[in-house]
């Protein structure tokens, strides 16, 4: 008598948990770049929102940030939009823009650091959600 072991459904899990990270990973994605347009717009019209530091080795002018966070918050809100159309041209930008974001954040530390600590971390799970290998991936 021979055993038989059913295959498809291991697959099927592991292929489910791959798109689940994918799609949380577009998720948290979207909520940062929504986050970070939030904090572009904020720091735009209003630069005492934050605190500025004078002895922190990077000085950088609040305003000038401000449109940089903004643009990175549009850019990663349609590149989410491309991961949940499941594109693979957005996987690859979404880790770039990640990997932006958490450049950004790491030099406004002293504005807002806190904040910048907690989007740190959101945009290091985006890299590891979207860096993870799916079966059937080239």
């Amino acid at each position: 008598m021979t055993a038989t072991h059913p295959t498809h459904g291991r697959s099927t899990a592991k292929r489910g948990w791959a798109t689940g990270m994918t799609a949380f990973a577009a998720i948290m994605l979207m909520l940062a770049g929504i986050l970070a347009v939030m904090r572009g717009i904020s720091a735009i019209a209003e630069d005492e929102v934050f605190v500025s530091t004078r002895n922190y080795i990077f000085q950088f002018d609040l305003t000038g940030w401000g449109w940089t966070h903004l643009a990175l918050g549009v850019v990663a809100v349609l590149v989410s939009m491309g991961l949940f159309q499941g594109a693979g041209w957005a996987r690859v930008v979404g880790v770039g823009i990640a990997s932006l974001v958490i450049i950004a954040n790491f030099l406004s530390l002293p504005a807002y650091p806190v904040w910048s600590v907690i989007m740190i971390a959101m945009s290091g799970f985006v890299i590891w959600a979207l860096c993870t290998p799916r079966r059937g991936d080239a």
